[in-house]
């Protein structure tokens, strides 16, 4: 499903949400993180590639087949490819290599082998130099969505960079940030309207804590909304809708495994349990009768 529609008083149906939209908010709100040599003219791409190699003269001329069929949506008119130069395509590169390299976390089982190397010596250097020590493991920091860098071609076809994510001032004398930007206050009322419009579904609409699951999804959208992957799929919605049905589901189990324990205590207390258990109960004592009774038919036959 890659958009939700409703239906209006005239009978019409009416897309109040789409994949196109979406796309759009998730764009303007990464382009906040990022930093580019001509913010106008560089921060909106063409086509996206994963390899600075990939830049050839294939990939210009799907780019600049992609910039005309982009331009036709937007404007509704033709825009003839031969018009559009090599030297005006931007390429998205999807890379970490501008992204810093951090001290890996180590698990609970290093932490508890550090531990015992480190008793093993006095000094916690001569530990440290050890090889099963596993100080010097490094990854790369943790950052809110897939980083990328954009690239242009010069007259004589060469890639060079005009911007990239994560990054705060200029190119050259910038420094890495993924805490400056922000989401776009449209695309956080279509993570509300997502959550609301999923909230009155017939399969969830029924339950008292409905609103407690609205608000974990919203919370869930608002810490994963941003790490969608555009060079794996052009479908957010599908994507942002799977996040909220497994917001849903968490909820509801953590709901129903409280409701066990407080059944159990009353049952403990000589209490009637919540109507949910006493129907279930009831249910099972019905089918074990209907099964007695199948039983006993097929032994008279």
């Amino acid at each position: 499903m890659s958009e939700d529609k409703v239906i209006t008083r005239t009978g019409r149906r009416v897309n109040y949400l789409n994949n196109r939209d979406i796309l759009k908010e998730i764009h303007k709100s990464k382009k906040t993180y990022c930093s580019y040599n001509e913010f106008d003219r560089d921060s909106d791409f063409d086509i996206i590639v994963h390899d600075i190699k990939k830049i050839n003269k294939t990939r210009i001329k799907e780019a600049r087949e992609l910039k005309c069929a982009k331009y036709k949506k937007e404007y509704g008119e033709e825009l003839d490819p031969k018009t559009i130069a090599d030297t005006d395509l931007v390429f998205r590169v999807m890379t970490w290599d501008h992204i810093p390299l951090v001290p890996k976390k180590p698990t609970k089982a290093q932490m508890k082998k550090r531990a015992k190397i480190e008793e093993m010596f006095d000094d916690i250097e001569e530990a440290r130099d050890q090889e099963d020590y596993g100080i010097d493991d490094h990854v790369h920091a943790k950052v809110n969505f897939p980083p990328f860098q954009h690239y242009k071609v010069d007259e004589d076809g060469k890639p060079y960079k005009v911007g990239q994510s994560h990054w705060k001032g200029t190119l050259e004398n910038g420094k890495f940030s993924k805490d400056h930007g922000q989401m776009t206050s449209k695309l956080a009322h279509m993570f509300i309207k997502l959550c609301e419009r999923y909230a009155t579904r017939s399969n969830w609409r029924g339950y008292t804590y409905n609103e407690e699951m609205r608000g974990q999804a919203l919370l869930q959208l608002s810490q994963i909304g941003l790490q969608f992957d555009e060079s794996k799929s052009d479908n957010p919605f599908a994507y942002y809708t799977a996040a909220i049905t497994n917001s849903f589901t968490r909820v509801l189990n953590i709901e129903k495994k409280n409701q066990s324990i407080r059944d159990d205590i009353l049952e403990m207390n000589g209490l009637n349990p919540s109507w949910t258990r006493q129907n279930a109960e009831l249910d099972a004592k019905l089918e074990e009768r209907a099964n007695k009774e199948a039983e006993k038919q097929e032994q008279s036959k």
